[in-house]
């Protein structure tokens, strides 16, 4: 272990990954198979990620909430970071329509703490781990605003799915104010250098209407339920 101190907050742990503690391969293993085990009877639910800043009066925060009603009360379950902000709005939704509910925390040294709308929580110490959960048991990610934690969600999948390394899923980005600098800038500079495909891009939606996620996310299970029958 190392403590450190930074200019942003007290002095935390954290985990020194080039020492010798196999040990840690255990509570790992530990990890993974809880979230297996707690996850694996679920079925068409949807990730919705964000800022955990964002306090309930903000207009994201609301629409998030607007937004996990409308897709619980089509029947899908909603997945968030468990934390506060975007990520306790889209619990809120879920269980106001009776729907599951889940949020899968993380060990934070700030800003993470678990919201009271969650209808299963499951605690997570390392973030690959949690990415793994998210993947295997979301039919669909939303992203609403938020930070570096939204933009390596985002990234993640768009990577995995640009690779083939997972079955196509719905990628939102809901928000034009706040998503279309990012998107015009891998429009401009990344097709422009290469580094990047025109095709890539379309697998990325974004939108300022909460029906049209209703109606994407629906769309992609039809499809899925297509797949599963043949």
């Amino acid at each position: 272990m190392v403590c450190i101190k930074n200019r942003n907050s007290s002095p935390s742990i954290i985990d020194d990954l080039k020492g010798d503690q196999s040990w840690r391969i255990f509570r790992i293993i530990s990890e993974f198979t809880e979230g297996f085990d707690e996850l694996s009877d679920l079925c068409d639910a949807v990730s919705i990620f964000g800022s955990a800043r964002l306090e309930p009066e903000h207009f994201y925060y609301q629409k998030t909430v607007e937004l996990a009603e409308l897709l619980s009360q089509q029947g899908f379950a909603i997945i968030s970071g468990g934390g506060p902000g975007i990520m306790e709005a889209a619990n809120k939704g879920a269980l106001a329509q009776g729907q599951t509910s889940i949020g899968l925390n993380i060990e934070l040294p700030m800003e993470q703490k678990p919201n009271p709308y969650q209808s299963l929580s499951l605690n997570f110490r390392y973030f690959f781990v949690r990415k793994v959960m998210f993947v295997r048991y979301s039919m669909g990610y939303v992203c609403m605003p938020g930070g570096f934690g939204t933009l390596d969600e985002f990234f993640e999948a768009l990577t995995l799915m640009q690779t083939h390394k997972i079955y196509p899923l719905p990628l939102v980005l809901f928000g034009g104010d706040f998503w279309n600098g990012l998107v015009d800038w891998m429009k401009c500079k990344m097709l422009e250098y290469g580094t990047i495909s025109e095709e890539d891009l379309s697998l990325i939606t974004i939108t300022d209407d909460p029906r049209q996620v209703v109606d994407i996310m629906i769309a992609h299970r039809e499809w899925k339920d297509q797949q599963r029958r043949n």
